[in-house]
Order: C-alpha cells, then sequence, then structure tokens
C-alpha cells in the first residue's frame, strides 16, 4: 500500500496535496491494514481532508480539502465499509497509543456519552434524546446521535491529563432500533452494555502490557451490569456515588476459637451504612494536598470500606468536602490510595475536554450523512484525528505546538489547547509545501512574507 498518493490516485486536478508528518503517515497506514486492501489507501486522503478542511465539517467539504471530488462516489461507500470495521482499526490504534505513550504502571480509561445534534429526515441511528447542556434556550431534549466512547487518559509529562478517545458505539433507543434489524441487524442494547463492551474490548487489548487498568465513569455507569463486567474483566472502577446508595458494612472476621462454620463465608456485612450519617459525623476527617486538574489542592476527605452488591463486594468509599456539600465516589480495589482514587475523577475531565474538540475542532456531528455505518465512520474519523494529532504532539515542546504572538491577552504559559496542536500540524505541512516551491525556484521576500501571512489565516 502506498503511503503517498498520487494526485491521480487521489482525484485531485490540480490542486496541491497537503503533505502530513512522516510519521503520521507510517500510523495511518498501519491503521489501514484491517481494510479490504482494494480501498484501503483511501483512509489517507480521507484524514488529510478531514484535517486541512475549513468551514462547516461536511464529509463534502473534506473530500474539497483533498482535492477528491472527482472520485467522491467512492469515498461515500468507503464510509460505509470503514465503519463495519472501525472496532478492528481502533484495536491498532490502541496499540500504537500505548507504544507513544508508554504507560506506567496502571492504565486509566475514560468513559461517558455525548449527544451529537443532527438535522433532515431519515438519519439512521438518531433519535430524541435529553439533552445535557440546554443552553440559553433551555431545550430538555435534542435530536440526534449519542455515542458511548471510551478514552485512554495519558499523564502527559508536562501538560497533565489527556484523553486520547478510541472508539465509540452509537446508542440507539429501543423504538428506533427496530428501522435498523432488518436491514444491518442492529439490535437493542443499554448504554451500560455498550460500556461494558467497551471495557471489555480495550482490556482484551491491553492485557499483554500486564499493567493494571482502571477506568473511571460518570455516576449514571456505577450500576450491576458494567460493574459486574468491569469485574470479570479486571479491571479497576472509578465512579461517582450515589448520596442514598444502598451500603452494607464489612462481614467481621470468626471470632478465634469459634468452630468453623459450613459453606462460603459472607461476602456482605449486616450493618447498612448511611453516606448521610458518615459525612455528617465531625470525627473521621483529614486534609492532605493532591495535585488535581494540573495543580496542587488541599482536599478534606474521609474514607472506609464498604460492600456494595452492584460492585460485587468490597469497595473503598471516599466522601470529600466541596464548597456546596460533600460528594461521594467510590474504588473497587479497597487497597486504593485516595491520591489515586480521587485523581482518576480529576482525569474524567479530560474526557469532557476530547468531545469538545472533536465538536469545535473537527466538526464531530456536523457530517451531513444519513446511513448508519457511514455516519459510524464518520464520528470513528473525528475521534481517530483528535488521537492521531495529540501523539503527533507528544514529544514536541510547547513552542512548537502554540504561537500566542498575536494573543498577547492570552496566558503565554497556558498548555497548547487540541486547536493549537492541529495548527502546528498544518503549519508543518504548509512549510513544507512552500520549502518544496522555493527548491524549485528562489522565493523574493515579498513572496515570502505573503506565505507567512497566508500561514497565520489558515493555522
Amino acid at each position: 500500500m502506498a503511503l503517498h498518493n498520487t494526485p491521480s490516485q487521489l482525484g485531485g486536478r490540480g490542486m496541491a496535496e497537503w503533505p502530513l508528518p512522516p510519521e503520521l503517515v507510517l500510523w495511518v497506514a498501519h491503521l489501514a491494514t484491517p481494510l479490504h486492501a482494494r480501498h484501503a489507501w483511501r483512509l489517507l486522503p480521507l484524514l488529510r481532508g478531514l484535517l486541512f478542511a475549513s468551514g462547516r465539517r461536511t464529509v463534502a467539504a473534506w473530500l474539497r480539502a483533498a482535492g477528491l471530488g472527482q472520485d467522491y462516489k467512492r469515498y461515500y461507500y468507503f464510509l460505509d465499509a470503514l465503519g463495519r470495521k472501525a472496532h478492528f482499526v481502533a484495536s491498532l490504534l490502541l496499540r500504537r497509543v500505548a507504544d507513544v505513550v508508554a504507560p506506567g504502571e496502571r492504565i486509566l480509561l475514560g468513559l461517558d456519552d455525548t449527544p451529537t445534534p443532527r438535522y433532515g429526515p431519515r438519519v439512521e441511528g438518531a433519535g430524541t434524546h435529553h439533552n445535557p447542556g440546554p443552553g440559553p434556550a433551555g431545550q430538555k431534549f435534542l435530536y440526534g446521535h449519542v455515542w458511548v466512547t471510551i478514552a485512554w487518559l495519558a499523564c502527559h509529562p508536562l501538560w497533565g491529563t489527556i484523553g486520547l478517545p478510541l472508539r465509540a458505539l452509537l446508542y440507539v433507543r429501543a423504538r428506533d432500533v427496530g428501522k435498523l434489524t432488518p436491514r444491518y441487524g442492529v439490535s437493542f442494547r443499554t448504554k451500560l452494555q455498550m460500556a461494558a463492551e467497551l471495557v471489555t474490548w480495550a482490556a482484551g487489548w491491553l492485557r499483554y502490557l500486564g499493567k493494571a487498568l482502571w477506568v473511571v465513569a460518570d455516576g449514571a455507569y456505577a450500576k450491576r451490569p458494567f460493574l459486574k463486567a468491569a469485574r470479570a474483566a479486571g479491571v479497576v472502577v472509578v465512579s461517582r456515588l450515589r448520596k442514598d446508595a444502598a451500603l452494607w458494612g464489612v462481614p467481621l472476621p470468626p471470632r478465634p476459637g469459634a468452630p468453623k462454620r459450613r459453606g462460603r463465608p459472607p461476602t456482605y456485612g449486616k450493618q447498612a451504612i448511611s453516606l448521610a450519617k458518615r459525612a455528617g459525623h465531625r470525627r473521621g476527617w483529614q486534609a492532605e494536598e493532591l495535585v488535581l486538574y494540573g495543580q496542587a489542592e488541599t482536599k478534606t476527605y474521609k474514607t472506609f470500606l464498604a460492600t456494595y452488591r452492584p460492585a460485587g463486594g468490597l469497595i473503598r468509599v471516599v466522601l470529600v468536602q466541596e464548597e456546596g456539600g460533600w460528594v461521594a465516589f467510590f474504588c473497587t480495589d479497597p487497597q486504593a490510595p485516595v491520591a489515586q482514587t480521587l485523581g482518576a475523577v480529576a482525569g474524567r475531565a479530560a474526557v469532557e475536554q476530547d468531545y469538545h474538540g472533536i465538536k469545535e475542532v473537527h466538526g464531530a456531528g456536523q457530517q451531513q450523512l444519513r446511513h448508519y455505518w457511514a455516519n459510524v465512520a464518520a464520528f470513528h474519523l473525528n475521534l481517530w484525528a483528535h488521537t492521531l494529532v495529540e501523539l503527533w504532539a507528544w514529544r514536541r515542546s510547547a513552542g512548537r505546538l502554540r504561537d500566542r504572538k498575536d494573543s498577547p491577552w492570552d496566558d503565554p504559559e497556558r498548555r497548547p489547547s487540541h486547536a493549537d496542536r492541529c495548527n502546528a500540524l498544518k503549519r508543518e505541512g504548509l512549510r513544507e509545501v512552500i520549502r518544496g516551491a522555493g527548491r524549485r525556484r528562489p522565493l523574493t521576500r515579498k513572496i515570502r512574507t505573503l506565505f507567512r501571512g497566508l500561514l497565520k489565516l489558515i493555522a
């Protein structure tokens, strides 16, 4: 499979082919190996168009940016084939992340769901869902897709936790899935079942590393189907705990010298635990300085062991005193330190940053596609573009990724955003085009100044 496609292969006529960094080209070529050899090469030019597109990020904008308009029909068919093989491609990306990030003693994954609003009739898989961000209009519901997504939450040595999204599953309501079953064989599954599949998938592919695997999820996922699957996969779960959660004490050990009872030892204690009473008691609180959200904070917390039936046994509960009151978290590893538990909770914010990046920077949900598998492919392309850009920028200095000379009001020491990283990648590709033109014919100072101005406008 060719790493660099000629303009005739890409469908462009006389249009500049924006080069990508060599390592990025090699990564994309590796990701395309599960696809059929007949169309696997199309993944690279399509990702190039996604990265260099401007305006509303429709698939048509991707094709125009990469000069693929003459071959547009085959690329739309390619999206359908890519959507069916998305989990294989995501598995290879997971391995690539492990190579670049070089994880420590544990791997932290983040799990959450997000909607992408859609418009128009006959959009397969779309439905009416609760709107998590009503905004000024106060819309409680929206029409569109809901994606259950898993991301690798990697700790960068300089910039803290960075989310690297890997794979997503499209949640379709029971009343809407019947239209898809005869055509695509799609059956109804709850978000908890999808989250369980994603965690099991990640654990299977990461088992070769021999690392402890943790996953942090929203409190809506702290229920039996998900916790049971994570426990079976050997994954430690950190999540928020309801204030009225049915907790039980730790079973008492047998008294010395007492006769041995028949049967299995008890898993759950007999004494019910009230979180409100534990939080209201003045004893047991302690303060500790922890590094959360990239800065040192002093947290007042109380921790104890309990048994929780949805989790299948013993858990560690952490109560944290905040300005608005106390909140409760739990970890299915009873030996886990409080600092790691609260660090995982803080790391979940990177998942929200991922959603912001793929929607605001890459335009997830704007692709104007109607077929089920084409929508799956388009959303995954946005996830993978986000992760590939972050991996490309992983070992690059902040000076090469951010340029805030024209923004004196901005904090020059703020870590580069995902948009900064994308613009840095574009600048590197555009500079390569300019250097190539200069090698063929020396450029005047006026032309070089003009090129620098164009670079600022484009990236």
